[in-house]
């Protein structure tokens, strides 16, 4: 298993492009088995992901070409669209359940394994089986295995979510893209991704409004065509580049970042004392003064995301006072606090809340990333703590930063990967 060696490093300085966002081109591969011709998506980042969901495709019959060097993805449509998604691919990725709802619209029956991910607490598939309920499917659930069934094809309706799940608004507004009549989608999900899909629908010629608010209507086509499509920037890598400028008394301008994209960001790092200059493409983040204790509080976008509360708990370990992080979203989402305490930090965990009192030195240690987000926090807290922090099962940072010890290395972070 390979490992993360993080020395101490001096400020981070330089500049650091954010390629295309993980969170948004997995659902747009899932879309492309809509499409009855090819689909080419720009900006696809190498990750662990992005190959587990290449692999899912090929099981259903697509073909995929993928030029890693350029970043670019043609999925060609399957001879012969298989229905079932396997076990051991579902499990290795949440994301990949994304393709229940292309399936059902596509084949009218989809079967998919209970989907997996990254532990950090309970997400709930329920949002998602209600959407397909409305749209007339008939869903059952059996032997680890979820499926659905519309004979007759989808049926347009009225969709209300309990809350704003991406994912479910993801999946619902795919299978209603070829449903008959028109679909309401309602306490829909607001993310950046969730319009670059309905973008990416939109061209492919479906009929999809109001993605970024929290209705989406949907009415239904006949047939979807291939397209191509610039997926947008990864606004979680440009947020943890972020933390990072703030954290080592650094100075990095963020190129290919939405700046709008960050708005929670830049407002809670201004809070702290960090100059935050932001253009439309590009950010640039430094300081040379204390870092001050805030409060923050996940919640659904446009509000601040949990994907980056691991990375800012990071920062406020070193902060000036005591802060107070809530977490809304995933209550299983602070199994970092036990790592980032073993090196030096101060964090108690209070329900759904961590008490955050700022030390002024980290030390390395030996730690494990015990997911994604969490992961970035540790690299982030190694950058600065007094000798080498050993990051071990990086194969999480992997499912979502591509080689960032590469883009560490090329602002001046001491860090270098090793073979176990």
């Amino acid at each position: 298993m390979a490992k993360l060696l993080v020395e101490k490093s001096e400020p981070l300085r330089g500049s650091v492009k954010i390629k295309g966002a993980k969170n948004s081109v997995l659902k747009l591969m899932a879309a492309s088995i809509l499409a009855e011709d090819t689909c080419t998506i720009e900006s696809v980042p190498e990750l662990l992901d992005v190959e587990v969901m290449i692999t899912l495709l090929e099981a259903l019959g697509l073909s995929v070409d993928y030029d890693r060097e350029k970043e670019i993805l043609e999925i060609h449509p399957a001879k012969e669209l298989k229905c079932e998604a396997p076990y051991e691919l579902i499990q290795k990725m949440r994301a990949s359940f994304l393709v229940m709802g292309p399936l059902l619209a596509k084949k009218r029956i989809a079967k998919v394994s209970m989907p997996g991910g990254c532990d950090i607490g309970a997400r709930p598939i329920d949002l998602h089986l209600k959407g397909f309920q409305a749209l007339g499917a008939e869903v059952t659930l059996g032997h680890g295995y979820i499926e659905a069934k519309a004979e007759n094809g989808l049926v347009g309706s009225e969709v209300y979510l309990d809350f704003p799940s991406v994912g479910a608004t993801e999946n619902i507004m795919m299978a209603a893209t070829m449903a008959k009549g028109q679909t309401l989608i309602q306490n829909a999900a607001k993310e950046p991704e969730i319009i670059d899909l309905a973008n990416f629908l939109n061209e492919m010629g479906a009929n999809v409004k109001g993605a970024g608010t929290d209705t989406i209507r949907v009415v239904g086509v006949e047939s979807l065509k291939g397209t191509r499509h610039q997926t947008i920037p990864d606004r979680i890598i440009a947020a943890t580049y972020m933390v990072a400028a703030a954290l080592t008394q650094g100075d990095i301008t963020i190129e290919n970042v939405v700046s709008s994209h960050v708005k929670p960001i830049t407002a809670k790092l201004r809070e702290m004392g960090v100059t935050v200059e932001d253009d439309d493409d590009r950010i640039r983040v430094y300081t040379t003064g204390p870092i001050k204790a805030v409060d923050l509080m996940t919640l659904p976008y446009p509000g601040f995301p949990t994907d980056v509360q691991a990375q800012f708990m990071a920062l406020l370990a070193v902060s000036e006072g005591t802060s107070v992080i809530t977490e809304t979203v995933f209550e299983n989402r602070f199994r970092h606090v036990a790592e980032i305490n073993r090196m030096g930090a101060n964090v108690k965990i209070e329900g759904h809340s961590a008490v955050i009192q700022g030390v002024k030195v980290l030390q390395g240690a030996q730690v494990k990333a015990t997911d994604l987000r969490a992961g970035a926090a540790l690299v982030l807290s190694g950058l600065i703590a007094d000798g080498t922090t050993e990051i071990d099962e990086i194969y999480h940072i992997d499912r979502g930063y591509p080689q960032i010890e590469k883009d560490l290395v090329s602002l001046g972070a001491r860090i270098r990967r090793i073979e176990d």
